[in-house]
């Protein structure tokens, strides 16, 4: 895969976190809670599985890192 594409889905995956992020602060079901902390968890290990295959070289950060990065970066993506 290039480099492109990767960086793309990796954006992808990004973007549906920060999708369900907002979700999760709505009133929902259970069932629909359940069904989104779900979706935000696969999510997740697809950015964190794609990047480790994406950049083989680079260092293993901490879950919560890459949670608050996220965090970050979908804020910053709403402000602008």
């Amino acid at each position: 895969m290039m480099i492109d594409e990767e960086l793309a889905l990796l954006r992808a995956h990004r973007n549906n976190i920060g999708r369900y992020q907002r979700l999760l602060k709505t009133e929902l079901t259970e069932v629909e809670r359940r069904f989104i902390e779900r979706r935000l968890s696969e999510e997740r290990r697809a950015i964190e599985k794609l990047a480790a295959s994406a950049f083989p070289l680079t260092l293993r950060t901490p879950k919560m890192t890459i949670g608050k990065a996220t965090l970050f970066m979908t804020q910053a993506d709403t402000a602008n």
